[in-house]
């Protein structure tokens, strides 16, 4: 066996910790926060076309900038502070935010754009690995309980863009986004009274350096079976973000065209499948920490595949309802594999929770960038067609180590 210990500056709770849910709670609702503002970039493009005359590849240049510096910066800070906490970056990160949205609502020209979603995608790197720790130090032995109600709050603040498209952005303008600078104001003080408990609970956690092995034989394999599940888990994260970014970003076209929809009822699909998602990803965190975190996984994308399969061939009243399915079973692994890869590796929660929610921003902004190209090449439903067999590489998660394996890898 190997003697192992977590890395310098990693948060590991201690055995008889219990789950605090009013950090949970508040850590939840300053994620809905975030992600709502960062929904309001997507949710502006039909008003920046029109307020700039911006061309779409210009608009699909916004969300690439933004969603790439979220999903590059999210792994890099989360190695930092796993090394080093900084319990006052969440704060720091949301009035970085706040100044991009303030940038957004006077914006008058691409360049200035640019420049605040920056801004807003620099924010959204600092708080999700931070706010995935705060959720994990609040989890006690509830870690998939804790990470759902953590990310079920970003869902649904993506949910939240079609409403935020018809109620604010359509009457007010590009200067609606002035009202987001309240959303942010109210996260910053949020994250305040978290930092402080934060700070306070540092000194309640041990402090590990990083692992060290006394032999040379099982220690390469382990290393070489924790990359192999890495690997795993990132074809996972690609599976579905591309098939997300395909619903999310291209369905309501598809809608549109194959059941002469108007663009209102067009987003009921839309609106329909995110919550949904919102809702699956809440429930898979329980449901993980009652019946283990890979055979979640596993359950998540095998019950979707058949579904995602016939979507592309059915009426538009059935389609609604396999969306909302689809969402719901889809998602339910997205909390989950953020808690299986941070004990897949432990001592590093920030790197792990910025790989992962990192790497799914990052994929799906090149999902968006591919699947446009591709709707272009050989048309809408072909493309669909074509994304619905995605969620097939989830056979893959059999292949993951189990529940147990990973609890003696940590011994």
């Amino acid at each position: 066996m190997t003697t192992a210990t977590s890395t310098k500056g990693a948060i590991q709770p201690t055995a008889q910790s219990n789950t605090t849910y009013s950090i949970l709670f508040i850590i939840g609702l300053c994620h809905l926060l975030n992600d709502s503002i960062q929904s309001v970039i997507p949710a502006m493009f039909p008003i920046l076309e029109k307020s700039l005359g911006l061309t779409f590849t210009q608009l699909g240049l916004i969300g690439f900038c933004l969603n790439m510096v979220s999903s590059v910066m999210q792994p890099v800070v989360g190695y930092y502070t796993d090394k080093k906490p900084i319990p006052y970056a969440l704060p720091i990160g949301l009035m970085s935010s706040m100044l991009g949205v303030l940038g957004l609502a006077f914006a008058p020209s691409f360049s200035t754009i640019l420049i605040s979603v920056l801004f807003i995608g620099l924010g959204s790197a600092i708080f999700h690995p931070e706010g995935s720790r705060v959720a994990y130090m609040a989890a006690g032995s509830r870690r998939g309980l804790a990470q759902s109600i953590y990310q079920v709050g970003g869902n649904s603040g993506q949910a939240l863009a079609p409403l935020i498209t018809a109620f604010i952005l359509v009457p007010l303008g590009q200067f609606g986004a002035i009202w987001f600078t309240g959303v942010a104001g109210l996260a910053v003080l949020f994250l305040l009274y978290i930092a402080n408990w934060y700070s306070q609970k540092l000194k309640a956690f041990q402090t590990f350096k990083k692992s060290t092995v006394t032999q040379t034989k099982e220690p390469f394999r382990l290393q070489a079976n924790v990359k192999k599940a890495i690997f795993i888990i990132i074809l996972l994260i690609f599976a579905r973000s591309w098939y997300v970014s395909a619903i999310g970003n291209f369905y309501a076209f598809y809608a549109i065209e194959k059941y002469e929809l108007s663009i209102s009822q067009s987003q009921l699909y839309l609106f329909t499948f995110l919550v949904m998602g919102a809702i699956g990803t809440f429930i898979g965190g329980p449901l993980a920490d009652r019946f283990g975190k890979r055979n979640m996984i596993i359950f998540s994308f095998s019950a979707a595949t058949p579904l995602t399969l016939m979507l592309p061939f059915v009426g538009n009243i059935l389609s609604l309802i396999l969306l909302a399915l689809i969402g719901l079973l889809l998602m339910s692994s997205f909390s989950v594999t953020v808690v299986y890869a941070q004990e897949l590796v432990p001592g590093k929660i920030g790197t792990m929770s910025g790989l992962t929610v990192g790497l799914a921003f990052g994929m799906g902004a090149i999902g968006s960038v591919a699947l446009g190209g591709l709707i272009d090449l050989f048309g809408l439903t072909t493309t669909m067609i074509a994304v619905a067999i995605l969620p097939l590489l989830g056979t893959l998660a059999l292949r993951l180590p189990t529940d147990t394996m990973l609890g003696k890898w940590q011994q």
